[in-house]
């Protein structure tokens, strides 16, 4: 039986969120111990690989800060969940962007359509979903350069610049990697009559 989106969603929330800050206490959502995850640099990204028992335990990872203050200003991480063939996609920005607006993911030959944000907490804002496997091909195919196209509360645009060098390498060895260690979804037995 397939999970509702939402049920995905709430899962893809809880790796990510625990592949992302989490990962540094070594804790996943429920307190458990990750490991530390196996990581391989390839270009601009850092291509991750959880010791957590999941459909997707490993991610494609980049974090930009600022040079003076050393704060986050963004983080992108896309996983691949084999059992469904999708894409799952965490995007986390600063506090204070207009959630009503969302933002949008631009490259050289592609803009997304805009994505909603799902929540914030004082880490920042995230926007977490299923990715369509085009919106990754077409960041396979753009240039090295992006930027994800954010408003702030008063109404300013800014585009928050990350790059897409190794992006295509690395997306190959992350879902390489996410089909060899991902755990089959446990069959739900049908209920007797």
């Amino acid at each position: 039986m397939k999970k509702p989106v939402t049920t995905l969603i709430g899962a893809i929330a809880g790796l990510l969120l625990a592949a992302g800050p989490a990962a540094a206490q070594d804790t996943d959502t429920r307190g458990q111990p990750l490991g530390r995850p196996e990581v391989k640099t390839v270009g601009d990204w850092q291509v991750r690989c959880f010791t957590v028992n999941s459909t997707h335990p490993c991610d494609l990872f980049q974090e930009m800060a600022d040079q003076n203050t050393h704060q986050r200003i963004l983080s992108v991480s896309l996983a691949y969940d084999p059992t469904i063939d999708r894409h799952l996609l965490q995007i986390t920005v600063p506090l204070e962007v207009a959630i009503q607006k969302g933002m949008t993911v631009q490259t050289d030959s592609y803009t997304s359509p805009v994505l909603k944000y799902r929540m914030c907490t004082r880490e920042g804002c995230f926007v977490q979903m299923l990715a369509d496997n085009a919106m990754v091909e077409a960041l396979v195919k753009s240039g090295p350069d992006a930027k994800l196209n954010i408003f702030a509360d008063g109404g300013k645009s800014y585009g928050l610049k990350f790059s897409l060098k190794g992006f295509s390498a690395a997306h190959d060895d992350m879902v390489s990697q996410a089909r060899a260690k991902a755990k089959k979804p446990a069959e739900t037995p049908a209920a007797k009559p």
